[in-house]
């Protein structure tokens, strides 16, 4: 993902002066970014303090790290399994026992 040109602390900025009653089209204007862009960050932002938006990219990363490790172990365990001649069982849809 593309990182943004303007930190937490700015784009809270540009949203408490929207807040305070400033027109958003002037906001962008002057902020040279776009509605669209103003609304997605109110969207994400909106009500955070700075601290708060600085947290949220602490656990955001974390996540993209953990969903990594995660992605590691299965690829490991797949690996393993091959290694071993372990078979993969079927998947049953229901939770009916087979016919057999």
């Amino acid at each position: 993902m593309r990182k943004s040109k303007f930190t937490e602390e700015q784009i809270i900025g540009f949203l408490k002066q929207a807040e305070a009653g400033m027109a958003v089209a002037e906001i962008c204007r002057k902020g040279g970014f776009s509605d669209a862009t103003f609304y997605k960050w109110r969207a994400k932002f909106g009500g955070m303090e700075v601290s708060d938006a600085r947290r949220l990219r602490e656990l955001e990363a974390e996540n993209a790290k953990l969903k990594s490790l995660l992605a590691e172990a299965h690829l490991d365990m797949h690996a393993l399994k091959s290694v071993l001649g372990v078979k993969r069982q079927p998947h049953r849809s229901s939770g009916k026992p087979s016919a057999s």
